[in-house]
Parts: structure tokens; C-alpha cells; sequence
């Protein structure tokens, strides 16, 4: 483990610094030439000026040799030996360093994240990598979700890098700011899921996504039940209380095991049932909904009215209607045929 904290230096300070690091170096061995001036010898006109000297200690910084300037006594050549040659990797490395962290990493991460965002459409986008949001990345792609179909957005970087191995997108950066849920195209995003952490993080992050795309779907978490409602005012879609379900869980293994056991076996694609939300397809108009093949059926929204499956409303189904039911998790919504995904006990 590596212990660090984020540079106070702004990047153009810290590349100042290099540069003068380099030229106090240079300056250093353009002194000691000029005051052992006598040690080197010019081939071209057998005198030593002091530009000879600038013109010499560069090109022995830059491994470049002419041979019209040359050392001549042994203390010389020993410094340019024992000195000279490691400030010459030194400034190498320094070069090489400047030259990657300013130009080329900055050039190649903007043509790279270009190219990310050209590709991003109707995917998800979760922010907060957290207990809740890594759950969430693991179990999208487990109901089928292509990890490079999630943007995963998170503060901080360390916390991104399991996302990163799962083949995620990652963004460092605040979701509550507006320019950095255009850089992950939430106006083209299928879904947001939002566990920031806090509630009122959350809610802000919900508001500025609403505002830049008013159709998405946005699943928020909150602890307090009071926020419930003002999640709800602020655009999204879904509000999801862990508290209260973890009490609902809590209240329904009170009466047995079983319950507890079927609720967590809906909710997950290791179970051997999934509870999935889809339209209702075109050959099941006019069909009650006890005929679904080979889903069961539990409930019907129309018109964002929902109508249970014991209702006069579920013995027809009718354009437009939203059908919750219970699927076997082999079966496969996408191409209607049998796909086995390991499970394992709820």
C-alpha cells in the first residue's frame, strides 16, 4: 500500500520546477568548465571562450560529441565521467518525465476518452462505487450487461480500479457537476444509479441529471426515509431505502426462513427465479396474464396504474401495458431460449 495525498503544486508549478532543476544543473557544469577551463581543449582555434564552454557542457548533456572540444587532464575527464554522465541520465529522465506526464498522457487520455464517448450509448451509468454501487455493477453484469456498457463514476481513484478490472469505464470526478455527466453522455444513457453516499449527495446528483436528461431512468439509494420524498421531487425514478427493505426482510424471516429465502432468490440473478420488468409483447395482446410462457405473471401497469394479477384488469392485456413477472434466471429474456448461468443456494 501506497500512502499519498494530492500535490498542492498546480501542474504548471510542478513543471517549473523541473525546469529549473535541469538549468541549475546546467549552470553547475557550465561553472566548474569555465573555472577548469584549462583542462579542455579546442581543437578549431585553440582557445576556450566562455561560449565554447556553454556549447560544450550541452552537448556532453545531450550525449552528442564532436570531438572539436575535448577534456584534456584526468580531473576533467573524471568529471565528466563521475558528474557529468549521471546529471545526462538525470536530465533524461527528467525529459522523458515532463514530456509524458504534459504532452503525451494528456494527448492520449483525451483521444481515449474520446473514443470511449463515442461509443456510449443506452448504457449505465453508476456513480458512487461503494458497498451498494459495486453490488450493483456485479449484478448488472450478471443479468447480462456488458461491463463496457457501465460508466462507473466515483471521487475517488482507488476505489475505481475494481470497477476498471471488471472492464468498466471509470471516471475520477463529481457527479454532481454538469460537464461531467455530459462527458459520460447521460442524455444517451439507458439508466443512472446513484449511491453517492450521502442523501443529499444523491439528490444533487439526481436533480443535475434530470436537468440534462429529463426522460432517463435514475434509481437513487437513501438512508433516511425522510428523503424518500425529496428524491422523488428531484427527478428520480426509483428510490430505493435499504434500511426499510433490510426491515422488511427482517420482519418477513420472522414467520420462517422460506420467505426471507424466495424474496432474496427474486431480487438476485443467483437465485433460481428472477423478478424482471418488461412491455408486453405483441402476440400476448388480448391474452389474460395467466397465460405468460414461462414467466408467471404477478402484475400489470397501465397507465401507471398498477393492476394485480387477481384484478379484472389482468384477464386482458392491453397496448402499451408494463408486465412484472417471475422468470426461471436459465431463461433468457433477450433470445427467448433456455441459457444456463451457474447458481448457486440462496
Amino acid at each position: 500500500m501506497t500512502l499519498r495525498r494530492i500535490s498542492s503544486l498546480s501542474p504548471w508549478t510542478q513543471f517549473g520546477i523541473r525546469v529549473a532543476l535541469m538549468l541549475a544543473l546546467l549552470a553547475f557544469i557550465i561553472g566548474f568548465h569555465w573555472f577548469e577551463r584549462d583542462s579542455l581543449r579546442d581543437n578549431y582555434d585553440g582557445h576556450v571562450s566562455f561560449s565554447d564552454i556553454i556549447y560544450f557542457t550541452m552537448i556532453s548533456a545531450t550525449t552528442t560529441g564532436y570531438g572539436d572540444v575535448v577534456p584534456v587532464t584526468d580531473q576533467a575527464r573524471l568529471f565528466d565521467a563521475l558528474i557529468v554522465t549521471p546529471i545526462r541520465i538525470f536530465f533524461i529522465l527528467i525529459l522523458a518525465g515532463t514530456a509524458y506526464t504534459f504532452v503525451i498522457k494528456r494527448v492520449w487520455s483525451k483521444w481515449l476518452m474520446q473514443r470511449i464517448q463515442g461509443a456510449l450509448k443506452d448504457h449505465v451509468v453508476v456513480v458512487g462505487y461503494g458497498v451498494s454501487g459495486t453490488e450493483a455493477v456485479k449484478e448488472l453484469i450478471a443479468r447480462g450487461t456488458s461491463p463496457r456498457r457501465i460508466v462507473v463514476i466515483d471521487c475517488e481513484d482507488d476505489a475505481l480500479r475494481e470497477a476498471e478490472e471488471l472492464g468498466c469505464a471509470v471516471l475520477v470526478a463529481d457527479a454532481t457537476r454538469d460537464k461531467t455527466l455530459q462527458a459520460v453522455r447521460i442524455e444517451q444513457a439507458k439508466a443512472l444509479i446513484v449511491s453517492a453516499g450521502s442523501d443529499d449527495t444523491s439528490i444533487l446528483v439526481t436533480l443535475t441529471a434530470r436537468h440534462i436528461a429529463p426522460t432517463l431512468k435514475i434509481t437513487v439509494k437513501v438512508r433516511n426515509t425522510d428523503n424518500e420524498l425529496l428524491a422523488r421531487q428531484a427527478g428520480a425514478t426509483t428510490v430505493v431505502n435499504p434500511v426499510s427493505f433490510a426491515g422488511l426482510l427482517l420482519a418477513g424471516s420472522a414467520e420462517g426462513p422460506v420467505v426471507h429465502d424466495y424474496i432474496a432468490d427474486l431480487a438476485s440473478m443467483s437465485g433460481r427465479v428472477q423478478l424482471v420488468e418488461r412491455p408486453v409483447r405483441e402476440g400476448e395482446l388480448g391474452r389474460p396474464l395467466a397465460d405468460l410462457k414461462p414467466g408467471l405473471g404477478v402484475r400489470i401497469v397501465r397507465d401507471g396504474k398498477p393492476i394485480g394479477f387477481w384484478e379484472e384488469g389482468a384477464r386482458e392485456l392491453c397496448p402499451g401495458d408494463t408486465i412484472v413477472e417471475i422468470v426461471p434466471t436459465c431463461f433468457r429474456e433477450s433470445d427467448k431460449e433456455p441459457h444456463v448461468v451457474p447458481a448457486r443456494s440462496s
